[in-house]
């Protein structure tokens, strides 16, 4: 079931690539980005990771924090010079998908079909001039999962609530940075 806005966001209590403990509770005090992406080789999740890492500082001054999912088993992850580097956010593997449920992502063969023939070829090239990784799908990764990403304000209440319309489509980063700011949304974001 898709989360709405004014809910309150889905607690977990896991364990993040480095053994660390990320337990939602501890960010009820500050404004939060939670993204799940797709596995550890797509380029289009992978160029949005580099895109939020690079204001990572930006908005933990303005106390914000980030919290990333992928679906990519942990060794995987591990493997890759590229998120080992995203460390200090916290990068989750989820290859059960069970927070990616808890969070009303849904597989669309569809929006993974029309986003390859689209733009993965862009998207590629975009991806190999930022140097972030491109490689085939891992043991139980699906092609068909679809990104989602999501803003928790303080209280761990849900503030946005963006389900991909395609691979590329993502909260705008202005928005994520407004948010930081003043903690609110214009009706239009």
């Amino acid at each position: 079931m898709k989360l709405e806005t004014n809910a309150g966001a889905p607690h977990f209590k896991l364990m993040d690539i480095y053994d660390r403990e990320i337990d939602l509770n501890n960010y009820k005090d500050k404004r939060l980005f939670i993204g799940f992406f797709r596995h550890a080789g797509c380029p289009f999740c992978n160029l949005r990771v580099h895109a939020l890492t690079k204001i990572h500082e930006e908005l933990k001054s303005k106390g914000m924090e980030m919290i990333f999912f992928f679906e990519s088993k942990k060794e995987v992850l591990l493997r890759s010079i590229f998120h080992k580097e995203v460390s200090p956010i916290p990068l989750i593997s989820d290859p059960q998908k069970l927070m990616y449920a808890a969070y009303g992502l849904e597989p669309s063969a569809s929006i993974a079909t029309k986003s390859h023939l689209t733009s993965f070829v862009q998207t590629a090239f975009k991806a190999s001039m930022a140097g972030v990784p491109i490689h085939l799908m891992a043991d139980g990764e699906s092609i068909n999962t679809i990104p989602a990403e999501f803003l928790i304000d303080k209280g761990l209440v849900v503030k946005k609530v963006h389900y991909a319309k395609g691979l590329n489509d993502r909260i705008s980063i202005d928005i994520v940075k407004d948010f930081a700011d003043k903690g609110e949304l214009a009706l239009n974001d």
